[in-house]
């Protein structure tokens, strides 16, 4: 049972509780065949619970790859709404009005080219991301501000882009530790009109596409046996 799956993961779980299932499944099943009680599963790579989705779940040794799984470029399908801001950068959180000004396409356009290549980007408050030993989003709810250092990253592509105020969707391929809800809300702030994630979508970790991948609905013993994969 050393290997890895594709998940579609639905809106709603969390990347952990994929993991959990998968676990699950495993344990009740018989076909943990190793002497740990509990069965060694992870995962590549956190997606928002609110996102859907390309998981890579990892089995047994595998698990001791997935830092490098997590490295990969990926690339999402985004939807973003102007006009106001979330404390979360999505649709969870407190919406605040920023303005009812609506760019031309022209100027969404003109907006986006100025985001591709390296880029500086600041992790939003609510991530996974740890200061000084803590996950921020725990910092977050709890009411504090934790301070958090900006990364390059790199956006290599904007694609597909469909724009009818205050709407504007886009596919968009990055490097590893981009945030989507983070390039999102600076869009908005470069256009003067607020901004927040409403659709994110993971379509590929890398090679990896989300059209092989298999639900969550369909998770069993059997259909993890005969999907788990060893290369890469």
């Amino acid at each position: 049972m050393d290997g890895y799956l594709l998940i579609d993961k639905p809106s709603g779980w969390t990347s952990f509780d994929v993991v959990n299932r998968v676990r699950h499944i495993v344990q009740a099943s018989g076909l943990n065949t190793t002497n740990k009680k509990r069965f060694p599963v992870g995962h590549a790579g956190t997606l928002d619970p609110l996102a859907t989705g390309l998981v890579i779940i990892m089995l047994g040794n595998y698990t001791k790859q997935a830092e490098a799984f997590t490295k990969l470029d990926k690339s999402y399908a985004v939807t973003a709404t102007f006009g106001h801001i979330s404390t979360t950068g999505d649709e969870e959180g407190e919406k605040t009005s920023v303005s009812d000004m609506q760019p031309t396409k022209e100027e969404v356009l003109s907006a986006l080219e100025q985001f591709k290549g390296e880029i500086s980007q600041t992790p939003p408050a609510f991530s996974a991301i740890k200061i000084d030993g803590k996950r921020a989003y725990k910092l977050a709810r709890e009411g504090k501000s934790p301070e958090i250092p900006s990364r390059l990253v790199k956006i290599y592509a904007i694609t597909e882009v469909d724009y009818a105020y205050p709407q504007l969707s886009f596919t968009v391929r990055v490097s590893s530790g981009t945030y989507i809800r983070s390039l999102v809300e600076d869009i908005g702030k470069s256009l003067g009109t607020g901004a927040y994630t409403t659709y994110l979508r993971r379509l590929t970790i890398a090679d990896y596409s989300v059209e092989k991948a298999m639900t969550v609905d369909n998770l069993s013993a059997e259909s993890i046996y005969q999907n788990l994969q060893h290369s890469g």
